[in-house]
């Protein structure tokens, strides 16, 4: 019998909120020209193009792939934004930190679970609550997004969604108030 987090089948399309609230809050919605939305499309292409390449075998080495994927195609948007010469450095620091995102994303979700069916359980919560934050008006969903997921502070979020700190918490609240009762009913 496969182990519950062994992938029977993968489908990158299943990550879509995922890489979307990690491309947002690594644009800190202030992106530009460039669409979170492209990028992650660009990203999923680019998965199944290469899935016949893809040798993971659970959900765990999809998403870290994906995430690899996500930081290369965000590098390539940043760079033919600013059509400046490649720096690798920003490149491995980009991909660390997305790494580190998805790991807020889970200790969000869960401490300790440890046992390969809680892994599984853990890794369909984590796509369970990208979906429900995909859900949530856009404001709500990046103001979340960058204090949870980047641990970026309140005066921080306000300047680079040019808000108040006041605003900025509220739009915090209420979508964890939408948060919460989304995910209560279909979650």
């Amino acid at each position: 019998m496969a182990e519950p987090n062994q992938l029977s089948r993968p489908d990158p399309a299943l990550f879509r909120n995922y890489l979307r609230i990690l491309a947002d809050a690594h644009l800190g919605g202030g992106g530009g020209r460039i669409d979170p939305s492209d990028v992650v499309q660009q990203t999923l292409l680019d998965a199944h193009r290469g899935l016949a390449g893809f040798r993971g075998g659970t959900e765990a080495e999809m998403v870290a792939w994906l995430r690899r994927l996500l930081a290369c195609n965000l590098m390539d948007a940043q760079r033919e934004r600013r059509r400046a010469k490649r720096d690798t450095r920003r490149e491995v620091s980009l991909e660390r930190a997305l790494a580190e995102s998805s790991s807020r994303i889970a200790s969000f979700l869960a401490a300790d679970q440890t046992s390969p069916s809680r892994r599984a359980e853990r890794n369909e919560s984590e796509r369970e609550l990208a979906d429900a934050l995909a859900r949530l008006p856009q404001a709500n969903r990046l103001a979340l997004t960058l204090r949870h997921f980047e641990g970026k502070s309140l005066a921080e979020i306000a300047e680079l969604m040019g808000r108040t700190p006041a605003a900025v918490a509220g739009l915090i609240k209420r979508g964890l108030a939408d948060l919460r009762r989304g995910w209560s009913v279909e979650g």
